[in-house]
This record gives structure tokens, C-alpha cells and sequence, in this order.
């Protein structure tokens, strides 16, 4: 009986891994020429409600400007620890950005959305400037933004 029990929970802990699988998933950005200094950006996911869940990037290296990132902040509470190890330089006028992230393929076809937050200097502060809902079929296809993104694709 107790080997049994043990071959199960053996059993159980090999099958684990693979109920939790991930993929790599590429982000690529464009913004829209709008004249002015170089954008943040706070690209995170979201629930079906709009809840935030993740960071995925911050583009712009001062954190002290995160705050006009305004959904993005107020979901992420900007802890560091949301955004360590995540961030990089801001993005300029007309320019790409690409940067790839883990999701668990459980969040895809799930009602999961990727938001990106953006703010310029002297400039207003978007909130969702683009929402792309995370769908199989949504993969490759752009979404046009609101005010300095022009696209935003993902590729799984």
C-alpha cells in the first residue's frame, strides 16, 4: 500500500512540470512620430476585468517618473520588485521596441489582456494607450494605440 501512495505522489510531481508550461512570447513596439522627448512605457498584463497581474517591460529608467504611468502604477503599486530586472531605456519618437517575456500558456485564450501605459515630458500621460487581448489567433496581428503607440504585435 505505501508504495503505492509513494509511486503516486512520484507520479504526481514528474506530471507537474508540464501542466505548468511557459513560452516565451516577443513584444515589439512601435511608436507613432509625435515630436518631443523619448516615451515611457509600461507594458504589464491584465484580467478580463482590467485587474493588473504582471509586468512584462518598463521602458525609461527613472523610476521617479513611473507615476505617470497611471494604471500601470496604481496596479503594480510601483514595487521594484515588479519592475527589477525589467527596464531599460526609454523609447524615442518613430522608434521600435522589441523585448520578449515568459507567460504560462495558461493565460492564453483566458481572457488575459497586454496593456501598455505611456507618458512623454511635457507631454499627457495614456493610460492604455493599446489593449491587445493574449489569443492564439491574435498572435502576429497589430494593434493599433491611442496616442504615441502606433502598434503593438506579440509573437509566441
Amino acid at each position: 500500500m505505501n508504495k503505492l501512495v509513494v509511486a503516486s505522489c512520484l507520479a504526481a510531481v514528474l506530471a507537474l512540470p508540464g501542466l505548468a508550461q511557459a513560452r516565451e512570447v516577443t513584444l515589439t513596439t512601435r511608436l507613432k512620430d509625435y515630436g518631443g522627448n523619448d516615451a515611457y512605457l509600461a507594458i504589464y498584463l491584465t484580467d478580463a476585468n482590467g485587474t493588473y497581474q504582471q509586468t512584462l517591460w518598463v521602458a525609461g529608467k527613472k523610476a521617479k517618473y513611473y507615476k505617470h504611468l497611471p494604471d500601470w502604477a496604481r496596479g503594480s503599486r510601483m514595487a521594484a520588485a515588479q519592475y527589477d530586472g525589467i527596464s531599460g531605456a526609454s523609447v524615442g519618437s518613430g522608434e521600435s521596441l522589441t523585448v520578449s517575456a515568459e507567460l504560462a500558456d495558461s493565460l492564453i485564450d483566458a481572457g488575459y489582456q497586454i496593456r501598455i501605459d505611456s507618458a512623454v515630458e511635457d507631454q499627457r500621460d495614456v493610460r492604455a494607450d493599446v489593449v491587445l487581448p493574449l489569443t492564439l489567433q491574435g498572435a502576429g496581428q497589430p494593434a493599433s494605440g491611442s496616442t504615441y503607440v502606433q502598434s503593438l504585435r506579440y509573437d509566441l
